[in-house]
Order: C-alpha cells, then structure tokens, then sequence
C-alpha cells in the first residue's frame, strides 16, 4: 500500500512501458495509484529529471493503479520526457484542477492532438447509457491517434467516432471545427466538451453558446507552479490552473483573452 504523500512536492516514478502512438506522440505509462484514479480535466506536474517541470494531463490505462502521459515532442521539456526510456524516472506532484462536469444523454467531445487526453478520461467516467460523439482532429492522416483507445472505451456506449484531418488524408477533410458546424445544424446535444488548440475551442465554445447548449473548455497555458503562486496561467483574472482548467462556456464568453492572447514564459501578453 503507497505511503500518504505531499502532493505538492514531486513523487517519484519509473517509466514501466512505451507505446509509441504517432512519429510524434508517445505514451509513456507508471504505476502511480493517485493519479490512474484523477477526475476527467484535472491535471499533474511532471518533472524531467535535470530538465524543466510541465504540465499534463493524464491519460487512461487498463491496468489498475496505473496512469500514463501523451507528450508531443515540441520544446524543451516536451521532447525530454518524449526521449525517456523504460526504466527512467520522473516526478509527479498534483493532481491539481477542477474536473469536466458530466452531462447525461447526447453528447460532443471535440479534441485536437493530445487534446484528446482529458476526452478519454471523460468518457471513462460518462454514464454507458450516454450517445458519445467524438471528432478527432489531427493535420494528417499520419498523426490520428486514440481512434481504437476510444471504441474500446466506448464499447457499451452508442456512439460515433470521427477522425478529421486538414489534408483530408483520413476521415473528414478540413477542421474539426467545420465539421462541427455541420453537425449542429442536423443534430441537437445536451453537452459539449473540447480540448485543444485554443482557438478551435474559442470557435467552439462560441458556436455552443450561440445554441444554448451547455459547453466546457480545458484550457492550457504557460504553468510554471501549478498552484496559483506564479499568475502564469492566467486568463484575464482567472488563473488556469488554480480556477480551471475546466471553464463553462458562459464563464469563458466574458474573457477577453480567450481565443486571443496568452502569456509567453517572461509574463508577455502575446496574441495566439
């Protein structure tokens, strides 16, 4: 039985397997009994070892006490945790964040790269009896990933899976947010959660409130502490990671910074 723990000062975890999910996108999964069991939208601090600490959010696994994390290689921090090996370490600290609330009846994820993460937490913990829709968007056919992770988890759900690539190489051509568009002109939904690139949220989230119908964002931002010391993470007067990362979409329609500017890792305002 794991020890009671800080979880604000880093446990330590040894990397136990790798699935390598696109050229660009791996898994990497750990025991970790805390974190397998977070809500859907909370997140972790992870730290590299000699490198940089980032935020993430935590991905599913069918092996009990065990969690995993997605990374793209991209900065930094991103490419040292996507370049370890089975049987390195690293620190975890958290969860920290607030959690997606679960609707029952028809609804609408929309997720963009490893956006997708939080989306399969959150059907883990829907209800079976709930109609899932899912539109994964992706640039190309060769970075569409989580498309086999979902049918399994959706295995007692009626539901519908829609990759969408912006080459049209798989799936629907174009973006996800075009596609949206589309489906809600021929269906109605009682709930809409997304996580991705902001402005695909900022688009969908306008898209749902012009509809009535109940939205929920997961937003990332620039987090250096995780626990609403550093103002980071901020939107407006909001701080992501203390406040969110889970925001309504009536609550984000108020937010001038949404969709528009963010901060750099000096404090800049920059537009996105």
């Amino acid at each position: 039985m794991e020890k009671q723990r800080d979880n604000n000062h880093p446990h330590i975890c040894v990397i136990e397997k790798i699935i390598d999910e696109t050229p660009t996108v791996r898994t990497l999964y750990f025991k970790d009994s805390l974190l397998a069991n977070v809500l859907p939208g909370q997140f972790a601090m992870i730290w590299i070892p000699g490198v940089n600490e980032l935020p993430m959010s935590v991905m599913v696994s069918a092996e009990n006490d065990q969690a995993a994390l997605t990374v793209r290689k991209r900065g930094e921090s991103s490419t040292a945790l996507y370049n370890l090996s089975v049987g390195q370490q690293i620190g975890v600290r958290g969860p920290y964040g607030n959690a997606f609330e679960i609707k029952n009846g028809k609804i609408l994820l929309i997720g963009g790269g490893t956006g997708l993460v939080p989306l399969m937490r959150l059907i883990k913990f829907s209800n079976p009896s709930n109609h899932i829709t899912v539109l994964m968007g992706s640039q190309t056919k060769n970075e569409v990933f989580f498309e086999e992770t979902a049918k399994k988890l959706l295995e007692h759900n009626s539901h519908e899976i829609i990759p969408v690539t912006e080459d049209g190489s798989y799936g629907e051509k174009g973006y996800v947010t075009d596609i949206l568009e589309n489906l809600l002109e021929k269906n109605s939904y009682d709930a809409i959660y997304t996580c991705g690139p902001e402005l695909m949220m900022y688009k969908t989230v306008q898209m749902a409130n012009k509809k009535g119908i109940f939205v929920q964002a997961s937003l990332e931002r620039m987090m250096k502490c995780g626990v609403g010391i550093c103002g980071s993470c901020c939107v407006n007067d909001d701080l992501a990671c203390r406040d969110g990362t889970v925001f309504d979409g009536d609550h984000l329609s108020q937010k001038s910074e949404f969709g528009h500017s963010h901060r750099t890792k000096s404090g800049i305002l920059e537009e996105i």
